[in-house]
């Protein structure tokens, strides 16, 4: 008798919601220390836990098997595993054979100049840049030590390496808030994308967050003010919402968790550097891929998908409080990548 085949199983959640789009943290740690992201003092995982590059790539099939079309790699910073590269290359085999739509990393750019021609040669075809000030003096403040000139080189790379790049920055009240409608222009006349970003109540950090919390929908209306902005219906796999600038030719994105929440169009899950599958950013429910990969192989992996899907919450519930020091979640934005 013939062996019937099956096709795998699409991931869709108990809200109907299809998931095709899977990050990939590959490390915790970060060479920065953005002040809304870590502490200064973070203790990291043991390299002992970490996924192997082959483990990595292998939950990476079993993803796309099941119908994922768009993986983006993160950290921490993707960059301080020199093997990166590498993975790139192993992820990105499935989009030469179609499985695979695109493959996207999201980095703080120190180390980009050194990796951009080989990351443009594995598949990368854009890059998100975390860069929330052009002021010299203001980016070390944000980063703690973090060398402006280094992710500066590093764009200018990515830009000669023929790869897109968007910048994403993290709107601060006070810090950074002025430099929005010069970072827009600078986007525009580089011909990139910017995406605004609200700062997220993850992880215990030295600052109050509540003192620099900015809404975005202020900042549009401001921009709206100043710009003509047209609605865009494209979507890039990920919760920003987009307006051409028309007097620019830029594209603006802005990502509000907590002034407008996203979750109904939800497509995304996430997995760790240790290989724990998060189902949403903002709550703390996991399953632990790994230790089913290595026990029960493929098998034991779809398993947990399949629970996984079930456990994935209809949205998460983000707030910023005045006086509350406590973070939403203890887990880092750097354990799970945002």
């Amino acid at each position: 008798m013939a062996e019937t085949l099956t096709t795998p199983r699409t991931l869709v959640d108990g809200f109907g919601r299809t998931i095709s789009y899977l990050r990939i943290s590959v490390t915790d740690r970060c060479d920065l220390r953005c002040r809304y992201c870590m502490a200064e003092n973070m203790t990291f995982l043991p390299r002992s836990e970490v996924l192997s590059l082959e483990e990595t790539s292998e939950l990476a099939d079993i993803f796309i098997e099941r119908g994922v079309r768009k993986i983006r790699l993160t950290g921490g910073e993707p960059l301080v595993r020199s093997d990166a590269p590498k993975l790139v290359r192993m992820i990105g085999r499935h989009l030469v054979g179609g499985g695979l739509d695109e493959l996207t990393i999201t980095t703080n750019a120190t180390r980009l100049a050194r990796y951009a021609d080989e990351l443009a040669d594995a598949g990368i075809r854009r890059v998100n840049v975390s860069l929330d000030s052009r002021d010299p003096e203001t980016f070390r403040y944000v980063t703690r030590w973090g060398e402006l000139e280094k992710t500066l080189q590093g764009i200018e790379a990515a830009k000669c390496a023929g790869l897109s790049v968007k910048i994403n920055m993290v709107a601060l009240k006070g810090l950074n808030d002025a430099e929005i409608v010069p970072m827009l222009r600078w986007c525009g006349d580089e011909g990139f994308d910017l995406t605004l970003i609200e700062t997220m109540p993850l992880g215990q950090i030295d600052d109050d967050r509540h003192n620099r919390y900015l809404p975005l929908d202020r900042v549009k209306e401001k921009l709206a003010d100043r710009f003509t902005l047209i609605p865009l219906t494209e979507r890039t796999g990920g919760p920003a919402r987009y307006w051409k600038v028309a007097e620019l030719g830029a594209k603006l994105g802005l990502i509000t968790p907590l002034t407008n929440n996203f979750c109904a169009g939800c497509n995304r899950v996430r997995i760790t550097a240790s290989g724990k599958i998060y189902m949403c950013l903002g709550h703390d429910d996991h399953l632990d891929l790994k230790t089913a990969l290595r026990t029960g192989g493929r098998a034991a992996v779809d398993d947990l998908l399949d629970r996984a899907m079930v456990l994935k919450p209809e949205r998460h519930n983000f707030e910023i409080l005045p006086d509350d020091t406590a973070p939403a979640i203890e887990r880092h934005m750097s354990v799970t990548g945002g």
